[in-house]
């Protein structure tokens, strides 16, 4: 495994399990077998409706609860400064922690304008040791400007949807150079077109690995966090093993070409459900 260190000096895993779209009945197996597996770090939110299930793994679990780095986060309509703690201890009382790792903001949702109340109230579960690391997901450079201009913690890490088809090297840029992790969401395209991608599936058949492997590998070489999501066993097991191979320069270059910044998701600044 990997392992970076946060801007806070707290140490996290590079390749986590997300379990976005996986109901709550499935996701203690499923975060079970990714312990099993080896996996370390878990995210999950409360919009996922599956805390509790992630959370009765985790006490099922024969790795201690300090080895293990939890990730959840507060949904669009628990935002502002009141809100969004009140919605933290509802998280832990699901999850059945003391305390977690990463608490993210999900989206910015722009149109009401209160994610910076939301992040002064981040700080303070920061401050007062509830949380060790906080950050946001979703946010653009407007966005992310604004933290650093009106609070005091900058982010440990930004949570974007980033694969081969989306990029994001401008995000990317601007993150790195305020020493922010990016961390992606959607890795694999949602098991999409970039599995089918004639440039990935060639570089798979070279290292004999499968193109999710070339994929998640694209990521952890490009110095991103990644938490890929299954409940299949198989490949649980599969997207873990990429850490016994390389891709060359070539390999590197010829992926990062295939960027058309086209998302599967919706864009920020557009998304304001609650």
């Amino acid at each position: 495994m990997n392992i970076v260190t946060l801007n806070n000096g707290l140490k996290m895993p590079q390749l986590g399990f997300g379990v976005w779209q996986v109901e709550d009945n499935q996701a203690a197996s499923a975060v079970s077998k990714a312990i099993e597996v080896g996996y370390t770090s878990i995210d999950t939110a409360m919009i996922y409706k599956n805390e509790e299930g992630v959370g009765q793994a985790i006490k099922e679990s024969s790795v201690p609860r300090e080895q293990l780095f939890i990730t959840t986060k507060v949904w669009n309509s628990d935002q502002g400064y009141e809100n969004a703690l009140r919605a933290f201890d509802e998280s832990l009382e699901r999850l059945g922690l003391d305390y977690v790792d990463l608490y993210l903001i999900h989206w910015p949702t722009p149109q009401y304008d209160e994610y910076v109340e939301t992040y002064k109230a981040l700080e303070k579960l920061y401050h007062d040791g509830k949380v060790k690391a906080i950050g946001v997901c979703n946010f653009e450079i407007e966005h992310l400007e604004r933290l650093l201009n009106e609070c005091d913690v900058t982010p440990v890490l930004n949570q974007i949807e980033c694969h081969p088809y989306l990029a994001q090297n401008e995000l990317k840029e601007f993150c790195a150079k305020h020493n922010i992790f990016v961390e992606a969401w959607s890795p694999l395209d949602q098991g999409g077109e970039v599995l089918q991608d004639e440039v990935i599936q060639k570089i798979a058949e070279v290292h004999s690995k499968t193109p999710a492997q070339v994929v998640l590998r694209w990521h952890l070489q490009n110095n991103t966090i990644v938490i890929p999501k299954s409940v299949t066993p198989s490949r649980i097991e599969e997207n873990f093993n990429v850490f016994d191979f390389e891709l060359t320069a070539d390999d590197m270059a010829e992926i990062n070409e295939l960027n058309s910044n086209r998302r599967k998701g919706p864009h920020p600044s557009d998304m304001n459900v609650r």
